[in-house]
């Protein structure tokens, strides 16, 4: 089996009404990131000094030595920033990532955070980057975390934001079960299920664009009014995309150290107040809009093409291009994953059998099709599929002179051309099939091979509609 395990697709074209509270059009969720005193440093047992989201872009870490300018930066995040993030959010519903080390060596932020209501999501149990580190030990960090997080607020979190994870990092969250939501993707404008192993993981996206790290990164933002414009113009989208029926979630990703500094705050409060100005917001925790989602939108489990082996795939999916489950068992064999979980997934990789097969096996396609009206339905020996299709069109009810033009009309054009006419009729009505027949029949053959090979691949895909979501 080759299988792509990314999925491409998403919600695609036509994602859920989220239906927030009150008819939000849109939830706007403030992420907190606390992380002074969790920083890499000699003093936290780390081999070097902390080099990433700082005012010192570019900074390099120096092994085995404390760095004065870093510790003293970070600690403006702890010392004054958040006091101001504090004052100016205290009554908004926040998230707040909490590193637990730098929340065991901040009592009185923790403190604060409680008395205003926010949430306390784990962000790890210090700043790690994970892609080298062995999975029993980034198991045994995300207990220690959930551990230390448990004894320094009084809670386990609900909620968890690793932000330099491995491969391992979301499936290690899903497996210890106690998380209502996952943040560790960036990959939607609104929460998604993820199956893994016997757990449904309920995953809310973060956001690295409508976040303050990029002041601390090259060819971020330069000034607080670059940070406010922009997320002004992420609010103005999102809200408008409410407004005409497709609500979703905005994410603003904050820092102490950053974001609290007086230039930029200044900025992050304008941003606010300008999304608080209008109708219909649902300001949320990271956990309020979990609890929501699972409510509205429970996860339920279904047989997916992807992960179906060979003998259901081909049950499933052999007669869809009609009498031919070698186009399945082709299929099969191609790079199936998530993204094909649907109509339109499976249509593709059928579609790309039947395309790349040649024009004898095409022509034996076209033949394994009935005449509209014809013998077979007379006798009741069509498939299923293709009953109901000519049903549908009224092709079952014909009276003696529409018979009769459509048997006249059969043999002229399977004479002509060497395979039955081939229509999707559920696009049509029987008035239409005719005119189309009368059409047609006047092609070359060239023209008429390839104008029913777009018909079956279009019957083809009427079919899947039928059978699986979108």
């Amino acid at each position: 089996m080759n299988r792509y395990p990314r999925d491409m697709t998403g919600y695609g074209p036509t994602p859920p009404d989220p239906q927030w509270p009150g008819g939000a059009k849109i939830a706007v969720q403030i992420v907190v990131n606390y992380e002074e005193g969790g920083e890499n440093n000699i003093l936290h047992g780390d081999a070097a000094s902390e080099a990433f989201l700082s005012e010192i872009v570019g900074a390099a870490p120096w092994p085995g030595q404390r760095h004065w300018n870093m510790e003293s930066i970070y600690e403006y995040g702890a010392r004054a920033g958040f006091w101001r993030l504090h004052r100016m959010l205290r009554d908004i519903p926040v998230t707040v990532y909490g590193v637990a080390t730098a929340l065991a060596r901040g009592p009185e932020q923790v403190a604060a955070m409680k008395q205003a209501g926010w949430e306390i999501a784990s962000h790890g149990l210090k700043w790690i980057d994970y892609k080298d580190t062995p999975q029993e030990q980034e198991r045994a960090d995300l207990a220690a975390a959930i551990k230390l997080h448990t004894e320094v607020t009084g809670e386990r979190p609900r909620g968890l934001y690793t932000g330099r994870t491995s491969m391992n990092s979301v499936p290690l969250a899903a497996e210890e079960g106690g998380f209502a939501y996952v943040a560790d993707t960036y990959d939607d404008d609104l929460p998604y299920w993820l199956e893994i192993g016997d757990r449904d993981q309920l995953i809310v996206p973060y956001t690295l664009d409508a976040n303050d790290m990029r002041f601390a990164t090259p060819q971020g933002f330069n000034s607080g009014d670059q940070f406010e414009a922009y997320l002004r113009d992420s609010f103005d989208v999102l809200y408008a995309e409410g407004v005409a029926g497709a609500p979703k979630m905005m994410s603003i990703g904050l820092h102490c150290r950053l974001v609290g500094r007086p230039g930029r705050a200044a900025a992050l409060k304008r941003a606010i107040d300008y999304m608080a100005r209008h109708e219909g917001v649902w300001f949320a925790t990271r956990l309020q809009i979990a609890e929501h989602w699972a409510r509205v939108h429970p996860h339920t489990r279904r047989e997916r093409p992807s992960q179906m082996d060979r003998a259901a795939f081909v049950a499933a999916f052999g007669g869809i291009f009609e009498h031919s489950p070698w186009i399945a068992e082709g299929a099969f064999d191609l790079e199936l994953g998530p993204t094909h979980d649907c109509a339109v997934g499976v249509h593709s990789v059928l579609a790309r059998v039947f395309r790349a097969a040649t024009e004898d096996q095409r022509l034996g396609v076209l033949r394994a099709h009935p005449d509209l009206a014809g013998k077979l339905a007379a006798a009741k020996r069509l498939t299923p599929e293709s009953t109901a299709e000519q049903a549908g069109a009224g092709l079952d009810a014909l009276t003696d002179e529409e018979r009769a033009a459509f048997t006249d009309l059969n043999t002229r054009y399977t004479d002509r051309f060497g395979f039955p006419f081939i229509i999707a009729v559920k696009d049509n009505t029987k008035a239409s099939i005719l005119a189309a027949f009368q059409r047609r029949i006047e092609n070359d053959r060239d023209t008429e091979f390839a104008e029913a090979c777009r018909q079956v691949e279009r019957i083809a895909e009427l079919r899947l509609i039928e059978k699986l979501p979108r």
